[in-house]
């Protein structure tokens, strides 16, 4: 058993040593939200915060987790969808499928919580998750706009 606060809940969960984050957040918490695409780290569709930075989940083994980090997901990223980036995302209809978005959010979020009037370049460099449906120019326009909506905020 071990205890993580995940999406500001500390849980109980049991887990083997050594399972990737991903699979215990997918199947002893039952969030979904992050998913399997690679299993190397290289996609980024199963990034989720620990402490605000995106990590790649798949490769990320749960006890790892120190006690008192705060794993965020996507379900726990803004309780009604209202995060710039979730807005941003929405108005500029970003996502062509969808699978790899939940990922592509987490680590915009992360991205703009650090930076948040990210260049072009600052964009390329900080978001490495891969959309294979080629979404990426669209990507970078979304974290422009939810830059603007935090902005406003």
């Amino acid at each position: 058993m071990a205890r993580l606060n995940i999406n500001g809940k500390d849980v109980e969960l049991e887990f083997d040593e050594g399972t990737p984050l991903l699979w215990v957040l997918r199947e002893q918490a039952g969030l979904t939200g992050a998913k399997y695409g690679c299993g190397i780290a290289q996609c980024g569709a199963c990034t989720v915060h620990i402490d605000g930075n995106p990590v790649r989940s798949c490769i990320y083994p749960a006890d790892a987790v120190q006690a008192g980090q705060k794993i965020t997901t996507i379900e726990g990223l803004s309780e009604n969808g209202d995060h710039p980036v979730q807005q941003a995302w929405a108005e500029l209809d970003v996502p062509q499928c969808g699978y790899c978005q939940t990922g592509m959010i987490m680590a915009a979020a992360a991205l703009l919580a650090k930076n948040a009037a990210p260049t072009d370049d600052d964009i390329d460099s900080g978001i490495t998750n891969i959309c294979r449906c080629g979404t990426l120019q669209r990507v970078r326009r979304g974290i422009h706009r939810a830059a603007e909506l935090a902005k406003e905020a």
